[in-house]
């Protein structure tokens, strides 16, 4: 099967690499303000025990985003002017030049409890064979979290377990991780979808094998597009665009709105 999705051109050229184990790949637009701390995480010495790579997949900065990623990533992959920029398109082209069998999709807004926990028990999952990605409990960070942020993850994730545990396969986009071998058999995500992607693409593997849901696994975003649109509008996005992706195959919003 030739996929079409995962053949879009940026700059550079694909790596001919095979010594890592993990991809970690962050999709980055003017993300100059939280950046520096998400690729914090990644430290020299995780990076060794664990053969990882970070792949930053920018969809056109003009901010300072590029120069303080520096050294921090392994690879810097730019997105040429002109051509058709989103999130699925980005991480796309991040999974194309991955050289690690395992692809862990990550936003440059997230940052990860506990990273050495995150990483041990993320590869003792993935050596399941039936396993074909995974999802886990996801929080906004703990410095800004308030009452409301705390009852709506709360439920939401639980929303989120129980769908996998009947086997329709969800997970939010904000940190996915699945087998290379898997997201080339359903051709990635899928670059027509603004919105629904990360549901999609979860949507589809679950034909293929289990999504697996780490409880013990805790993932923190920032909390700014819930501050700046409220909890109410951004349930009624993901909302209707999951369910348009359901039945008709798309989504409802033709861009997703940056928020920075």
């Amino acid at each position: 099967m030739i996929c079409r999705n995962l053949l879009n051109i940026f700059s550079g050229d694909v790596l001919q690499k095979s010594s890592y184990v993990i991809s970690v790949i962050i999709p980055t637009l003017n993300e100059e303000k939280l950046i520096s701390k998400t690729l914090a995480q990644f430290t020299p010495e995780l990076k060794k025990k664990y053969n990882i790579e970070v792949i930053v997949s920018d969809g056109g900065s003009t901010d300072n985003t590029l120069n303080i990623i520096g050294a921090s990533a392994e690879f810097i992959i730019k997105a040429e002017e002109g051509k058709k920029q989103n999130i699925p398109i980005g991480r796309n082209a991040g999974a194309k030049h991955a050289s690690g069998k395992y692809l862990y999709f990550i936003n440059a807004d997230t940052l990860i409890e506990n990273p050495e926990q995150f990483f041990e028990e993320t590869l003792t999952a993935l050596k399941e064979p039936k396993v074909a990605a995974l999802t886990f409990k996801f929080c906004v960070f703990p410095d800004e979290e308030k009452l409301r942020d705390k009852m709506f993850h709360g439920t939401y994730n639980n929303y989120v377990y129980l769908l996998n545990k009947c086997g329709m396969g969800m997970g939010r986009g904000e940190c996915q991780i699945v087998k290379k071998e898997f997201f080339e058999k359903v051709c990635g995500y899928n670059e027509n979808l603004p919105a629904g992607e990360d549901y999609d693409l979860y949507r589809r593997l679950a034909k293929h094998g289990k999504i697996k849901y780490l409880r013990s696994i805790i993932i923190f975003e920032s909390p700014r597009r819930y501050r700046q649109r409220g909890y109410v509008k951004v349930l009624w996005d993901w909302t209707i665009n999951s369910l348009s992706v359901l039945f008709r195959n798309k989504a409802v919003s033709e861009k997703w709105d940056e928020v920075r």
